[in-house]
């Protein structure tokens, strides 16, 4: 088994380093990831020297997309969202921008917490009708307490690869049930799910091995597609649609 967890990490970060190119600007080298944005795009960040090290910077991509599309983040409650989600990944918001200080020594991960931070945040705000109040993160929330789900929310988890890995709620174990642990994902799509399935595979070793793994899906405007369920089965990671999640509702409350 750990032989296998062990092939597919490497894989995984075999496919990284293969998928990554460097641009050199006239004061920064630019770095396309292989993570796609909503529309489709490689991510790109930027790394500057400064005191010995580098700044890492989405050079404000993210939120100012989100504010171009009509989701502003001028809210107080959606700003602490956005604090609790960067700093979940020891990401600095200088509006807009994302940002991160690394050092040659941990340069690699504070690369993948900024990659990571910055699809995060375009999930948790982007709201495909601009209109609709509510983000997604909170509906399940309300979901959580109305079920009388004791929960912990926004814990990070250190993996076995050396990378940190954000999980929205963890559900403590009890008489009937091991620790439950979940991610709400608003954009259901092949990179969410083969995140969702590499940051489970990365930290599950250090977990209980009864621990398991719950990505809740939207599925209120667009239908999941049977790849993205698939994906996520396959590696043990129990996908719940958002409009069948009363099927989990005694379990997670248990």
């Amino acid at each position: 088994m750990i032989d296998e967890v062990q092939q597919l990490l490497d894989q995984y970060l075999t496919w990284l380093r293969d998928k990554t190119s460097l641009r050199e600007m006239k004061e920064c080298v630019e770095i396309t990831t292989p993570y796609l944005d909503r529309h489709n795009d490689y991510l790109q960040i930027y790394a500057k020297r400064h005191e010995g090290g580098f700044v890492l910077t989405d050079d404000g991509y993210v939120i100012e997309d989100l504010e171009r599309s009509g989701c502003k983040l001028d809210s107080p409650r959606r700003r602490k969202l956005l604090d609790i989600t960067l700093n979940g990944f020891g990401i600095t918001l200088k509006w807009p921008a994302l940002e991160v200080f690394a050092r040659r020594d941990n340069f690699a991960l504070r690369k993948h917490n900024l990659v990571q931070a910055m699809l995060a945040v375009n999930d948790l705000f982007y709201l495909a009708t601009p209109m609709v109040a509510s983000l997604f993160y909170e509906d399940v929330v309300a979901w959580l307490d109305l079920s009388e789900v004791r929960y912990t929310p926004k814990l990070k988890f250190t993996g076995s690869s050396g990378y940190d890995h954000l999980f929205d709620f963890v559900i403590p174990k009890s008489r009937l049930h091991p620790e439950r642990i979940l991610r709400a994902i608003n954009r259901p799509s092949r990179d969410a799910a083969q995140a969702m399935v590499f940051a489970w595979i990365d930290t599950k070793q250090a977990r209980s091995s009864e621990s398991r793994a719950y990505a809740v899906l939207n599925d209120a405007e667009h239908t999941v597609s049977t790849d993205v369920l698939d994906a996520l089965r396959n590696y043990e990671v129990r996908p719940v649609l958002w409009s069948h999640r009363e099927n989990v509702r005694e379990e997670l409350a248990a």
